[in-house]
């Protein structure tokens, strides 16, 4: 988790200095404020990942000596297909037509993301061999 931390920080500074540098050399406040705000983006989940690295064990990620096999795992049992993807992705699709075409189509979109939501939670909820 420290290279990923390291990254995002990286950017939330790179960001937040080009901000202020664009808010003051420009002197336009809604720009510069955006730049800055998107640098925050960065911090988040920058610090997020820094503060679980102090307290996780060092992954083979971060380790600089680590070879191939110390990544490898146990490999555990895979969904087979599943349609319940594309039922969300359907949810999804009436949900934001009925912005456009009306209210009525809200009724089978929302329909459709639930029986996705539980379809897809039941099915991973079997699990496979172990």
């Amino acid at each position: 988790m420290k290279q990923e931390a390291k990254l995002l920080l990286g950017l939330g500074l790179f960001f937040a200095l080009l901000g202020i540098v664009y808010w003051v050399w420009s002197g336009e406040n809604g720009g510069g404020i955006m730049i800055v705000a998107g640098g925050t983006l960065g911090f988040l989940p920058g610090s997020y990942y820094w503060w679980w690295s102090k307290r996780m064990p060092t992954r083979p990620e971060d380790d600089p000596n680590a070879t191939r096999e110390s990544g490898a795992g146990h490999v555990d049992a895979f969904p087979g297909t599943s349609i319940f993807p594309f039922v969300l992705g359907m949810g999804a699709f009436f949900t934001v037509l009925s912005l456009v075409f009306g209210m009525w189509l809200l009724v089978p979109g929302i329909g459709l993301v639930l029986w996705a939501a539980f379809g897809g939670t039941a099915e991973s909820r079997r699990g496979g061999t172990h």
